[in-house]
């Protein structure tokens, strides 16, 4: 670390910070920079990139894959199934329903147009709202959360871990949401007060949840989310494609040609906002 001039890991070591007097460039693997965040007033002028544009698309697979079961109460089927129970029932239309994107970045640009696709109606909530969003029926700013939770029959949280955005999601956000809406959480286990998750799914305040990221990872075998009957859990691999490692050493690839011939480097992490 003390002779790096650049450094390509999925996350930083935080420890080595003091040692890596060198380094000049952090090339991270991952999309989040959570690792960086803490120190990023020992950083200096350190150039930081992230593996933006890789994602997207599979986790907007994932995500509509993710309501349809909830839409249609799969895991129901699942356990009816089991049991060889025969019991049919009417459903209404997934083009009904209206989707919520909490943060639309990459993924969630890529989640609003899948969503569109299936004939859904898409909120969207954002920082920077004086560029419309394709696919985006209405755009709300950050200050709009409380009006796009009102509204949503589905909430994806799309957002990076920031200072801002941890536990954006908790008791009071769960009372704003419809009671036979589900809450989707593609960002980080952080951006959702978990326990008080879980006790708004045991009391029916929301319908049910789809969880790929938790608060503590692999989430503990005595979490009651792991047997909850309207909770499908996934451990933390929407965003995971089976080329990950290729395309992530493109924009590697690439950026290397840009720091060394001097152009402005893809991806580049703006610290002040962590995103």
């Amino acid at each position: 670390m003390a002779e790096a001039d650049i450094l390509l890991a999925p996350s930083f070591p935080v420890k080595l910070v003091s040692k890596a007097r060198r380094l000049k460039w952090f090339q991270c693997t991952n999309a989040g920079i959570d690792t960086v965040l803490p120190i990023r007033d020992q950083l200096n002028e350190l150039i930081i990139t992230n593996a933006r544009g890789v994602h997207g698309e599979l986790i907007a697979d994932y995500v509509i894959a993710g309501i349809t079961m909830l839409h249609w109460d799969f895991p129901r089927f699942m356990r009816e199934q089991a049991r060889k129970e025969w019991r049919d029932r009417s459903i209404t239309l997934l083009a009904e329903q209206t989707l919520g994107v909490v943060g639309l970045g990459s993924i969630g640009a890529a989640i609003a147009r899948r969503a569109k696709g299936a004939g859904m109606r898409v909120i969207g909530c954002k920082r920077d709202v004086t560029e419309p969003v394709p696919y985006v029926d209405e755009l709300l700013p950050s200050s709009g959360l409380e009006e796009l939770l009102t509204l949503s029959d589905f909430v994806v949280l799309a957002v990076p871990r920031i200072p801002e955005t941890e536990r954006l999601i908790g008791r009071a956000q769960f009372r704003q949401m419809r009671r036979t809406a589900f809450l989707v959480n593609i960002a980080r286990g952080a951006v959702v007060a978990e326990s008080e998750l879980i006790e708004a799914l045991v009391s029916g305040e929301i319908a049910g949840a789809l969880l790929d990221v938790f608060e503590q990872e692999p989430l503990p075998a005595e979490s009651p989310l792991w047997t909850m009957p309207n909770v499908i859990v996934t451990p933390h691999v929407a965003g995971w494609r089976s080329d990950y490692d290729r395309r992530t050493l493109d924009i590697f690839s690439e950026n290397i040609h840009c720091f060394l011939e001097d152009p402005p480097l893809q991806n580049v992490i703006d610290l002040s906002r962590g995103c």
